[in-house]
């Protein structure tokens, strides 16, 4: 979701070459699994690139803070449950074996994790 990242020039493709999908943390939640499952049932992507990226804001954050804060100012606790935010290279670790081992992507031999470095523009991959 960093506007930082442009991932047509980061990954060196056309517009249209790939479906982009951005949230929060680069973490793989419900909506994440929606929108991947659309992409490889109905578009026809069959790799998946998780890419988180350095000097994130939110490796300082306080998700349990942030959930406590919502709940006051609304009256409306979040349905979202806590987000873990830890060692990058364990978080995208942790997201390329949940995309691996999901029922319901078909395609999940091609699952790869980077981390994209914001001053350098460099994309190095994780490995498993």
């Amino acid at each position: 979701m960093d506007c930082r990242i442009d991932p047509v020039r980061a990954l060196g493709v056309s517009v249209g070459d790939a479906n982009v999908i951005r949230n929060a943390g680069g973490l793989i939640v419900e909506d994440t699994l929606r929108s991947l499952a659309i992409s490889q049932r109905k578009l026809g992507t069959t790799a998946i690139m998780v890419i988180q990226h350095t000097r994130c804001g939110l490796s300082t954050y306080d998700d349990a803070e942030f959930r406590a804060e919502l709940e006051a100012e609304t009256g409306v606790a979040p349905p979202w449950g806590p987000s873990p935010f830890g060692a990058q290279e364990d978080n995208v670790r942790t997201a390329v074996e949940q995309l691996r081992t999901s029922a319901l992507l078909p395609y999940t031999d091609d699952v790869r994790g980077f981390v994209f470095d914001v001053d350098t523009g460099l994309l190095t991959e994780v490995t498993q």
